[in-house]
């Protein structure tokens, strides 16, 4: 697993720095071809509301952009693709265009409440959704459908689960929902009691 996102990442300069700062670099092993997500990630990346994606344009600058959505918006088509769909928006479309000049991609899922990442790499390409029916059809909802201007196309290139060290837990409004549900349920419970005493 990650092995090939290892061999990706670290490259001579961060060898260098590694060497540098603790007086070893990491070495790391040929990873395969590509990596193939196992259930656990599919399951990860299926129960996620958003993740972060990043793109380089031409003139090597990095761009991030926050992803958000229904949980499995964005889609496990095989265990090494995964895609979404792009709706109509700010107009800016810096990940479309940057992504017509350098198909790498990063993508990074993020579960606060549990302290965990996924990091992917991997190649993307933006395809016109009028021309891919049956792709929007895998990824959107039917109530969505008419929106959607692109569809995302991700081959998996590499993944990599981080440390859960420094991730500060966050929960949603439907997290605290679901966790004070329990308390609000016996608040009533006593409070039905108290009226019975009186």
């Amino acid at each position: 697993m990650a092995d090939k996102f290892l061999q990706l990442a670290v490259t001579d300069s961060v060898r260098a720095a590694q060497q540098h700062h603790f007086g070893v670099a990491a070495r790391t092993q040929f990873g395969p071809n590509n990596d193939t997500l196992s259930p656990d990630e599919i399951q990860f990346i299926e129960s996620r509301n958003s993740f972060y994606f990043a793109t380089v344009s031409e003139n090597g600058w990095p761009y991030i952009q926050h992803r958000g959505g229904p949980k499995g918006f964005l889609r496990v088509l095989t265990p090494r693709q995964l895609a979404f769909a792009d709706f109509k928006g700010n107009r800016q479309l810096l990940s479309t265009g940057n992504l017509a000049a350098n198909d790498r991609v990063c993508l990074f899922l993020m579960d606060y409440p549990q302290r965990t990442r996924l990091k992917i790499l991997g190649h993307a390409i933006v395809l016109d959704a009028r021309t891919q029916p049956e792709l929007v059809e895998k990824v959107t909802a039917l109530e969505q459908r008419q929106n959607v201007e692109r569809i995302f196309l991700i081959d998996v290139e590499a993944f990599n689960w981080n440390c859960p060290q420094y991730i500060t837990p966050r929960y949603s409004a439907e997290d605290i929902a679901e966790i004070v549900a329990p308390l609000k349920q016996r608040i009533a419970e006593l409070e039905a009691q108290l009226q019975t005493k009186k």
